[in-house]
């Protein structure tokens, strides 16, 4: 499968993958169209407008599968206005639309990348390096520092997520390309956990108590109506973050994909203990 990229990937054409260099813009998309002849699955990692111009041009090209950039929780729990969206509303309500002429979808849910909880965080593996949250201690847990921010829901309890590790992500959707037809979601998880139960793992893990903050709806809310005020946008991603987590937006049953592929995903505490291993 080729990679289309902005920029030249040396690193990955040295590794055997067919590099193709392309532009999102308006007025390069005949010539993003004429890149994608002949491909019959894109699974895209871009979002905001240039999704919006990779689905117009798949679609054109005649591809048959696309899947945006999802990979978090399902797109039904997310609230509206939805301050973590990125474009993804918009990408979804396309792909809705090309749907009716020919070109399925799916949408891959895998709730919280393990990667988040791994040392320097997401961006260290190179990963959300675009949303602002990606750092170690943007999500919940800072465990350099051991601190952990315990968010509760409307229930009282702490709050569910659902994870599950990029390299089983990459594993689901490998698999998922031999399936003949692909539903709207294909749901995959690797374990789901409360966070309070998450912390003790880490904890654990790391032989060492963490110090433990634990927010409700009000002390969440009041903590980004401080964020606002102070104009802090990263301390308002993670409070949005963190008001997301409690109320449900990461969590979710039956993961489908699970069941329909021979992949079995690495547990949450083996994964943490090999990617903290002599730190």
């Amino acid at each position: 499968m080729p990679v289309q990229s902005r920029i030249p990937k040396p690193q990955l054409t040295a590794r055997g993958y067919q590099v193709v260099v392309v532009n999102y813009a308006d007025t390069y998309r005949q010539d993003l169209a004429f890149k994608l002849a002949g491909v019959n699955t894109v699974i895209s990692l871009i979002s905001g407008s240039p999704q919006i111009a990779l689905i117009d041009a798949a679609a054109q090209a005649g591809v048959r599968r696309f899947a945006p950039a999802e990979f978090e929780g399902p797109a039904a729990q997310r609230p509206q206005p939805d301050a973590l969206d990125r474009g993804k509303r918009e990408a979804l309500e396309r792909l809705r639309y090309y749907q009716t002429r020919g070109m399925q979808y799916t949408s891959f849910v895998c709730g919280i990348l393990y990667e988040r909880f791994g040392p320097g965080g997401m961006i260290a593996s190179g990963i959300g390096l675009r949303s602002g949250i990606g750092a170690e201690g943007d999500y919940l847990l800072h465990i350099s520092q051991r601190r952990a921010r315990i968010p509760y829901g409307p229930n009282g309890q702490p709050g569910v997520i659902c994870m599950t590790s990029a390299q089983d992500v990459g594993r689901f959707v490998a698999a998922a390309l031999n399936l003949q037809q692909w539903p709207p979601e294909l749901r995959m998880c690797g374990e789901r956990m409360n966070v309070s139960h998450l912390v003790q793992i880490v904890e654990a893990v790391r032989g060492a108590p963490f110090e433990k903050a634990q927010y409700n709806a009000q002390s969440m809310e009041s903590a980004l109506q401080l964020a606002r005020s102070a104009g802090e946008m990263q301390a308002q991603l993670r409070t949005i973050s963190m008001i997301a987590t409690a109320n449900g937006r990461f969590d979710f049953a039956s993961p489908n994909l699970n069941t329909m592929v021979a992949v079995v995903p690495k547990r949450f505490q083996t994964w943490l203990q090999e990617a903290w291993q002599g730190r």
